[in-house]
């Protein structure tokens, strides 16, 4: 069976190409569900016309279904709640510069 923390490790190899951060320490997954080999994955974007949906849903896709067990992905995006700087990891404040 896979891993949560197998599914997290894989996003962090999701890059935000703008911001050069992981979605992860974006702070943009707010969620993972597993259920036997397929997997769902919600998300946010930084904003709402971010043009990079189908972007994150390809990279992510294809991350995810490397990994043995995994054959079928899905992205729902949402943006309920909004995303917002302060859930950022403290990683990705300190790489972007934001302060506490």
């Amino acid at each position: 069976m896979v891993s949560h923390e197998q599914i997290i490790e894989k996003l962090r190899g999701c890059l935000d190409p703008e911001l050069g951060l992981n979605i992860i320490d974006l702070g943009l997954v707010y969620g993972v569900n597993i259920e036997g080999s397929r997997v769902n994955v919600t998300m946010t974007l930084t904003t709402p016309g971010c043009p990079l949906d189908s972007y994150f849903t390809q990279d992510i896709t294809a991350r995810l279904k490397s990994i043995k067990g995994i054959s079928d992905v899905s992205v729902e995006l949402t943006f309920d709640p909004r995303w917002e700087p302060n859930m950022m990891s403290e990683e990705g404040k300190d790489l972007l510069g934001f302060v506490n």
